[in-house]
């Protein structure tokens, strides 16, 4: 079994995986943000019946979004009671999706080359090697297929408005959401994908207004940003 899986992390989410569809509750601002991400993937490239991966799919809202768009979608997750979630949410709205508990680097194992856009968003600042994380996403990958990243900037604006404005301020997220330290530089993403042979072809940065919940995309990195890049490697 992979080992890269924070266990703090892990029953974190599993203890939320109930919530994962409350669009009023401590998910909201990923109800908030979600049409936005999918959107952005769409605009970038047609997902009808591309194979597509979803990985930290939690409880399927990005999953379900991007099945909307057309495409043949697979979710993993190492948080089982999420997966549950997203699986009965998935058969309630009659959505013929492929969930599956697993890290991407045991997933890698049978499913080399065979996607044609894999998504990872907010997942890369939970787990102990991102890097790695990273590397089984582009493997997972056929040749000029799509990763998709988003993560959080290191830096004291993020930590401002990510931890103490979003956890102890607004109460937007559940305390103990994130840590700073696992927060990763737009130039550490960019060399990690680098690393994994994926070429970047765009950064945007989201923005959320915690006191109108609105959210857009523009061109400040400064906290929460989305990425994406083209697999290179043969």
């Amino acid at each position: 079994m992979n080992k890269n899986i924070d266990q703090d992390e892990l029953q974190k989410f599993a203890d939320l995986a109930e919530k994962w569809w409350d669009s009023s509750g401590e998910f909201k601002p990923l109800h908030v943000i979600n049409p936005i991400r999918a959107n952005y993937i769409s605009s970038k490239v047609d997902l009808t019946d591309l194979n597509v991966l979803d990985v930290g799919c939690g409880g399927g809202l990005l999953t379900e979004a991007l099945f909307d768009f057309g495409a043949k979608v697979t979710g993993i997750d190492v948080a089982g009671p999420g997966i549950e979630i997203a699986k009965m949410h998935a058969e309630k709205s009659n959505k013929p999706i492929n969930y599956q508990v697993a890290t991407a680097e045991d997933f890698l194992k049978e499913h080399t080359n065979n996607f044609d856009v894999v998504t990872c968003l907010e997942v890369v600042e939970h787990v102990p090697d991102p890097g790695s994380l990273i590397q089984a996403c582009s493997k997972m990958l056929k040749k000029d297929g799509l990763l998709f990243l988003s993560t959080i900037n290191r830096n004291p604006r993020s930590w401002i408005t990510a931890i103490v404005g979003a956890e102890y301020i607004f109460n937007i997220l559940p305390k103990g959401t994130h840590e700073f330290e696992k927060f990763i530089k737009p130039s550490e993403l960019a060399e990690f994908m680098e690393q994994a042979s994926i070429k970047l072809l765009e950064a945007k940065g989201l923005f959320y207004n915690p006191i109108s919940h609105r959210a857009n995309l523009n061109n400040d990195l400064g906290v929460n940003y989305m990425v994406y890049g083209i697999n290179e490697a043969n």
